[in-house]
């Protein structure tokens, strides 16, 4: 269970947030702070694995704190400033979510969240270049845009569906063949997937000497 530090001024904004929180699995709220005095001493006490920091605190900025607080960090302010983002980032803070928002779009970067800590958990030891960069690729898995207009959501699952169960890498003829479909859909929805980082693509040289494009997943352990 992640536990979480929620920390706002607002205590009513605090509370909505908290009951984001609590509504995503395998997170829990261990507390809630309104100052940045408070927010360093409930870290102390409560050792939460990551909060939810606002920058509009009473007594000082909340990007001041990040490295004190001794977690992960993801802010979440009505603060949109371009500085304050840069700031936060140079910081430590993992990610940035403008307020307003809702439950969705919290609940998409907590498991993002979540996905990063488990490939990079402490307790792994040493960990690879490749596990370092699907480790970064989780974090901002749910930062990306959503399915282009035009294309299905069901669809665009069970493309990236049959490469994530895939041995080795498929064509776009693999794949159509597989899901029943034409080969000109599965090539755009591989396509969007290269395009958004979720998957490799690399040529292969068929018996007649012309390429073909073939794709495979880049997030193992997703």
């Amino acid at each position: 269970m992640i536990g979480v530090l929620v920390v706002d001024d607002d205590f009513r904004v605090a509370q909505v947030h908290a009951s984001f929180v609590g509504a995503v699995e395998g997170f829990r709220v261990v507390g809630t702070a309104h100052t940045a005095a408070q927010a360093l001493e409930l870290a102390v006490t409560l050792r939460p694995d990551v909060a939810l920091l606002d920058n509009y605190l009473p007594d000082r900025p909340g990007i001041e704190i990040i490295g004190a607080l001794g977690c992960d960090v993801l802010m979440v302010t009505a603060d949109g400033s371009a500085a304050t983002v840069r700031a936060a980032l140079r910081a430590g803070a993992l990610n940035y979510v403008i307020k307003p928002f809702n439950a969705e779009l919290l609940a998409g970067r907590l498991r993002a969240y979540a996905r990063f800590s488990r490939l990079l958990d402490p307790r792994a030891g040493e960990v690879s270049q490749p596990g370092v960069d699907r480790a970064v690729q989780a974090l901002h898995q749910a930062d990306r845009p959503p399915t282009p207009k035009g294309q299905s959501p069901v669809t665009a699952r069970l493309v990236a569906q049959e490469l994530r169960r895939a041995d080795e890498p498929l064509t776009a003829t693999d794949v159509a063949e597989r899901l029943g479909i034409a080969r000109g859909t599965a090539q755009r929805y591989l396509a969007g997937l290269a395009d958004e980082g979720r998957v490799r693509m690399s040529l292969r040289y068929g018996s007649t000497g012309r390429p073909e494009h073939q794709y495979s997943w880049a997030e193992r352990g997703r």
